[in-house]
């Protein structure tokens, strides 16, 4: 079984701000040279995550929504009061349950994602940054 392991960079806006990189992930996979496999897209940071979404304006919003209802930035989070001048103790507590990584199956050298299926970035952190993705494509 081939592996090819592919990094890429992301620049990020924070505060929950979604990058939709399904057309770099699909493109990855379309010139590994594999026909068949699995691509599994990490993110390499505690307040970011890879998830699957149907991504459209009012998922994007829901999305932000949803974070800020479950996991709301406060300044009481330990993270924060135990470490001078920290404020995202709320963005590591959701990249921890949503988690670094997807996996997707592809065929044909095509991902075999949904109709309405997109692969996104989610930051969580307080700030701009650039993000560091890692694509491991793996497959015959």
């Amino acid at each position: 079984m081939a592996v090819k392991t592919i990094p890429f960079q992301v620049e990020m806006a924070g505060d929950t701000h979604i990058d939709n990189i399904t057309n770099r992930v699909s493109s990855a996979v379309a010139d590994a040279g594999l026909i068949a496999g699995i691509v599994t897209v990490f993110v390499k940071h505690t307040t970011a995550s890879v998830m699957i979404i149907e991504d459209e304006p009012g998922i994007r919003a829901d999305t932000k929504a949803f974070w800020d209802r479950v996991v709301p930035a406060d300044p009481h989070w330990q993270h924060n009061t135990g470490n001078p001048g920290e404020d995202n103790g709320h963005s590591h507590l959701r990249g921890q349950l949503q988690g670094p990584s997807v996996t997707v199956p592809f065929s044909n050298r095509a991902l075999l994602l949904g109709t309405w299926q997109q692969i996104v970035v989610v930051d969580f952190d307080t700030r701009a940054r650039r993000r560091e993705c890692i694509l491991q494509i793996m497959g015959e």
